[in-house]
């Protein structure tokens, strides 16, 4: 099967803005969702009205679970959120959505501010300056050695696996970001492709754990995180990877601006051929979009651009490798 593209969501779109996504030849939503929203009769009627827009859910995040400071940090109330987790799964497989979203971030992305950058174009963009970032105070109580993460993600990951092994749903675990050895004072987990190799091993290679390959954090931390083109192709070769983020960023770390995929540093034609080469099946995704105009559709605006240059790119790729396309349906 070939891969395919989709776009971050949330409960709550217009009529207009799934008519506009769709009308962008995209077919698959990231939902994101809120605790709240976690119970089977919203997400299903909101499955029902994306199916009006001929859109379905390829995978679902709960930010407030996918980064829980309590699991991670192993606080005196985690096996309480670990069980929420595992109704999330047990939700998510009643939905018939095979993928959930886990990241070991408490404290989430790391970045020095969002502004028009000299690489954006004008565009208000993300951008990281390390020694500004690593200059902060600690984020938490205190500071989180590297092995106590381990630790927390095994724990995590023996209760999860076979909740997950049960249902027929897969986590996709994303990169620390910025990839460096700790942000904040908690110790990164996956800060280099040999990380997702021990956390492979943790989970005895279950096809429960799967990655979302973030280009962005393996091009921010350059060969210190990974030779890119080999970990997609040994990756891809082993299932793992579920979900792709692509991005390009101006430069590698100290200092990195986020920008449209033709203005960064990285070559994103060869990274798009190289998962095709390698049979990749999953699904590519723009995660970080600049900022957007209002007047201009706001966010989901700024992803319509960089979203069509990603199925630009795929397409090409697919023709000069001939490999099939993911056909849109028409209703």
């Amino acid at each position: 099967m070939p891969a395919k593209v989709q776009v971050p969501a949330r409960i709550g779109h217009t009529d207009e803005e799934l008519a506009f996504i769709r009308e962008m030849g995209v077919r698959y939503l990231n939902l994101n969702v809120m605790p709240a929203d976690t119970t089977y009769e919203t997400l299903a009627r909101e499955q029902e009205r994306l199916a009006h827009f001929d859109l379905e859910i390829s995978d679902l995040a709960c930010p407030p679970l996918q980064k829980n400071p309590s699991i991670i940090l192993g606080r005196a109330d985690r096996d309480e959120q670990i069980q929420q987790f595992q109704d999330f799964v047990r939700l998510s497989a009643r939905l018939g959505v095979k993928i959930v979203s886990v990241a070991w971030q408490p404290n989430g992305i790391f970045r020095t501010g969002r502004a028009a950058c000299p690489h954006t174009r004008g565009g208000v963009s993300a951008y990281a300056d390390l020694e500004e970032i690593e200059s902060r105070p600690i984020a938490n109580d205190r500071v989180y050695p590297s092995e106590e993460m381990w630790d927390t993600f095994l724990y995590f990951l023996e209760r999860m696996l076979p909740v997950c092994e049960s249902c027929g749903v897969r986590m996709a675990l994303h990169p620390n970001d910025p990839p460096v050895p700790s942000l904040g004072g908690v110790a990164s987990l996956i800060y280099r492709s040999a990380d997702y190799d021990r956390a492979f091993a943790l989970a005895n290679q279950s096809s429960a754990l799967g990655m979302k390959l973030c280009v962005g954090c393996w091009l921010e931390g350059g060969d210190r995180f990974g030779d890119l083109m080999e970990d997609i192709r040994r990756y891809c070769q082993a299932d793992k990877i579920l979900v792709v983020h692509f991005r390009n960023v101006s430069s590698k770390l100290p200092r990195f601006e986020e920008t449209l995929c033709e203005d960064g540093y990285a070559n994103m034609y060869a990274i798009m051929k190289q998962f095709v080469r390698c049979g990749f099946q999953g699904y590519f995704s723009i995660d970080h979009a600049f900022a957007g105009h209002p007047s201009m559709g706001g966010m989901l605006g700024a992803f319509a651009y960089p979203t069509g240059f990603l199925k630009g790119l795929l397409w090409s790729a697919e023709e000069e490798l001939h490999q099939p396309h993911d056909q849109v349906q028409q209703k």
